[in-house]
């Protein structure tokens, strides 16, 4: 798979697992860098993601030789691709009208950390955009969620999910859960 002309080259490997220090060693990970998303109409993404989140566009490499546009905000970039990569153009035709999904907060989506929800809520309704407010309860603890789309469907949550201690499982085994009727419970 090959994005790149020139000296940058994305590379396939296998995963052969290796024994040795590198196994052994803690990652090198620091953040998300990125998401991306194919976009009927890079135009249009890159209004909303400004408009609605704030984001900038900054420049792309000269080498991406296909439609998109890159976008930073947060210490985090949005990269949106145009929908059928041999396109020329940002602005190619959106896909015939279709209603849009509905807006499921369980489904893939990605999330901000946002220290006003409703500050949030009220600039969804601003814009008049349609969104799903759901709640978290975790003892005395309650985390505010906010789930809408973007111009191609993929879901935006906001929260205050630091309100929740991330507390690791390292040496605890979850019980597996199993459906039963309408529930879901431990085996």
């Amino acid at each position: 798979m090959d994005f790149h002309d020139g000296d940058e080259e994305a590379e396939a490997h296998s995963g052969s697992a290796e024994h040795g220090q590198a196994a052994q060693a803690p990652l090198p990970l620091v953040r998300l860098n990125h998401v991306s998303f194919q976009c009927e109409s890079v135009e249009a993404s890159v209004d909303f993601y400004q408009r609605v989140l704030g984001f900038e566009p900054v420049k792309r490499p000269a080498s991406l030789d296909f439609a998109g546009a890159w976008l930073h905000k947060y210490g985090m970039g949005i990269h949106l691709l145009q929908r059928g990569l041999d396109s020329g153009s940002i602005n190619a035709p959106a896909a015939a009208a279709r209603p849009p999904p509905a807006i499921n907060p369980k489904g893939n989506h990605i999330s901000f950390q946002c220290t006003d929800m409703g500050l949030m809520k009220a600039r969804l309704g601003e814009l008049r955009l349609e969104f799903v407010a759901a709640r978290v309860r975790d003892g005395d603890t309650v985390v505010e969620q906010l789930f809408f789309h973007d111009p191609d469907g993929n879901v935006i949550e906001m929260c205050d999910c630091e309100k929740l201690p991330v507390i690791p499982l390292a040496g605890l085994r979850p019980k597996p859960m199993v459906p039963v009727g309408r529930a879901v419970v431990p085996r």
